[in-house]
């Protein structure tokens, strides 16, 4: 039973002696790419993104257009689709009234 107990001691110090050279050899591997590029975009500023969510696009589209109210229950995709592009077109036209150049995008999540 001795023997047993100590073979599987020295079993489990040889794979923690393996492992432990293993995280050495990654942490070298780390330093050595850290050490080549420290700072990889030093001048990059952050893209800086507006977005913009009608939170009942139904509720807006039968509120404003008479055959929304007839098309809003049987195709409410197509509304929901149709209120956020018209947003999105008088979002642009009031921007360019105000000359404030921009690029709007709708996407579909």
């Amino acid at each position: 039973m001795d023997y047993l107990l100590l073979i599987v001691s020295l079993g489990l110090l040889t794979a923690c002696g393996f492992l432990y050279m293993r995280i050495r050899d990654q942490q070298a591997v780390i330093d050595d790419l850290i050490a080549a590029d420290p700072d990889p975009l030093p001048d990059a500023d952050p893209e800086m993104i507006l977005t913009l969510r009608v939170k009942d696009p139904i509720g807006l589209a039968k509120r404003e257009s008479q055959s929304a109210r007839k098309l809003a229950d049987r195709l409410p995709v197509m509304v929901t689709r149709m209120v956020y592009q018209e947003v999105r077109k008088e979002l642009e036209e009031e921007l360019l009234e105000r000359e404030i150049d921009t690029e709007i995008n709708v996407e579909y999540r």
